[in-house]
């Protein structure tokens, strides 16, 4: 009897009762002999199966391999019809002279003999399948390989294989349509088939330096590949999985490294060229060229930008969508503190070449550009670091030569492992509140800057003034002090209305002609106007509140007539000159 008569699979089914039979009566006389002669006859129809199986695939096999080499190719060498029509249309005909025995087989998976040998099904299917298609997909990957770039290749080759290993999860399901959902059973086949696309792609990746083509290869492999492809047919090309994991993976790792590269070598370590620093030439340059136009819908406004602060920018907008949020928090964090460094460094360059104020402005430009950018990255930019102390092993040392404590107390406190052991300092670094504190640091600066440049005659008077009082009523200065204010104030030599008119005189003519030119300076920097706004009401603050102080000091030192001499501009017309500045 062979596999294919017709009365080997009831004979099969009735062997199998008669072993369920036995085994439930163990009490009957000679049940283990009965049992032990079931069991061979089993094994014998087992075995049988087993060739059955081998001798229809390799069958198969060898009919698919005829008809490639009468079309004209040979086993590796196939055109893509022949392909499609040979090596799985006429693979289905095995199916179909297989199907009875296979859904035999796998409806009695459950006992263990069963399962063996449906396993062992599953291997002897994927060693014919794999002899087959093997060298086909090696070909066309390597097609692919010669004439595409990485990016090119990455969804070439995953779109190949895609197609593979579908029309293999067909063609299995033919075959096995019990098994067809278990991605196990076709790793065999699939994964030799992954490994060649993997082994192409991987020294490719190791060697790309490009951030762009690492990022396109993230999104191709997450969006295009895991995201919609397998999300769509999700059963058939499950088996892909691990292998498109792995390759982003390696991807992510490499494309973490050349970030860091970059941002250590284009922000952390940038040597600015002249015309880096050529500022406020340069933004007067932009200006002249595009007039009317606001920053956001002005392209070249990012050409006025320091380079550190475009690169940080433009990597963070990259990296932000292809790695994962931890490594991306390490590397934004950094990014954002060196970038910040580097811009301060060229401030004071700038302050050097051009002047102090152009070197504060040009730092709150752009601080106030990398704060307003890494706004919408929606994570922390904060790391923690995590560093050994071993400085309280020096002091325990130190009370053992001194005979204070003993090495060979192993008592729990002073135990030698515990005083071995290291600390564990850990310190949190958050680049998003230290740029914070940096931008509010920045524009204090620049307000009391051009606060003392406007309003210092009167601000150092009131102040003198009042330190001179001071030191008077405290008493401690002596005969000396008590003789400057024993007249009237306005009778002091540094105090004469013509002086006061002088100093009131030199500070209007500041807010004439030195303000305008300061606020010309902002609008030339800070391109919104509610930003200009903002940094510029503290400065008109403390010149009216400059003012209020020398009036009040007038009114209670000085006649009537001296205070018409004095001339000081009233409150409301101050405030008015200062709001028509911007």
């Amino acid at each position: 009897m062979n596999v294919s008569d017709e009365r080997f699979l009831p004979l099969l089914k009735r062997i199998d009762e008669c072993i369920s039979y036995v085994e439930g009566n163990p009490q009957y006389a000679e049940s283990s002999v009965y049992l032990v002669k079931f069991r061979q006859l089993q094994s014998r129809a087992l075995g049988m199966i087993r060739s059955h199986v081998l001798s229809v695939l390799k069958n198969a096999s060898s009919q698919v391999q005829l008809v490639i080499r009468d079309s004209g190719g040979s086993k590796n060498v196939v055109s893509e019809g022949v392909e499609t029509s040979v090596i799985y249309v006429r693979f289905e005909a095995a199916a179909l002279e297989l199907k009875p025995v296979l859904v035999e087989i796998e409806g009695r998976s459950a006992r263990k003999e069963y399962s063996q040998i449906l396993a062992e099904s599953h291997r002897l299917y994927c060693e014919q399948r794999l002899c087959l298609v093997r060298g086909i997909v090696q070909q066309r990957i390597s097609e692919f390989s010669k004439k595409e770039a990485l990016p090119s290749l990455t969804r070439s080759g995953c779109a190949y294989l895609m197609q593979v290993c579908h029309l293999e999860h067909q063609l299995f399901d033919h075959f096995f349509p019990a098994s067809s959902g278990d991605v196990a059973s076709l790793a065999p086949l699939i994964d030799p088939l992954c490994t060649y696309l993997y082994d192409t792609l991987r020294p490719k990746l190791i060697h790309e330096a490009n951030l762009d083509s690492l990022c396109e290869i993230v999104d191709i492999l997450k969006i295009e590949v895991l995201g919609e492809q397998l999300s769509k047919r999700s059963d058939s090309l499950a088996g892909l999985q691990p292998m498109l994991h792995r390759i982003l993976a390696d991807v992510r790792e490499r494309l973490t490294f050349r970030a860091r590269t970059h941002i250590r070598d284009e922000i952390a370590n940038y040597f600015p060229f002249d015309e880096d620093l050529d500022y406020p030439a340069k933004l007067e340059q932009a200006a002249a060229k595009v007039s009317g136009t606001s920053a956001d819908e002005n392209p070249d406004v990012y050409n006025t930008w320091y380079p550190p602060l475009e690169k940080t920018i433009s990597y963070l907008s990259k990296l932000y969508r292809c790695l994962e949020p931890a490594v991306f928090t390490g590397l934004a964090q950094e990014a954002v503190e060196f970038c910040s460094g580097s811009i301060q460094k060229a401030s004071k360059l700038i302050a050097k070449r051009s002047s102090p104020m152009d070197g504060q402005l040009f730092l709150v430009k752009h601080l106030l550009i990398l704060r307003e950018k890494i706004a919408p990255f929606d994570m922390e930019f904060s790391v923690t670091h995590k560093e050994l102390d071993f400085s309280h092993l020096l002091e325990h040392l130190r009370r053992i030569l001194r005979g204070q404590a003993s090495l060979f107390d192993w008592s729990r406190s002073t135990s030698l492992a515990r005083t071995l052991s290291p600390r564990v300092l850990e310190s949190q670094i958050d680049a998003r509140k230290e740029l914070e504190k940096t931008v509010k640091a920045t524009c204090e600066e620049f307000i009391m800057s051009v606060t003392k440049q406007v309003v210092d005659p009167m601000l150092s008077f009131v102040t003198k003034v009042t330190a001179v009082k001071v030191a008077l009523s405290s008493g401690n200065q002596g005969q000396k002090i008590e003789s400057v204010l024993a007249k009237p104030l306005k009778n002091q030599a540094f105090a004469t209305p013509d002086k006061v008119a002088e100093l009131v005189q030199k500070v209007a003519v500041a807010i004439q002609q030195e303000l305008p030119m300061v606020t010309a300076k902002m609008k030339l920097y800070l391109q919104i106007p509610t930003t200009r706004t903002i940094l510029f009401k503290p400065i008109k603050t403390n010149i009216v509140e400059a003012h209020l102080q020398l009036q009040s000091l007038i009114k209670s030192e000085y006649s009537s007539e001296d205070m018409q001499s004095i001339n000081m501009v009233s409150v409301q017309d101050l405030q008015a000159q200062l709001d028509s500045l911007l």
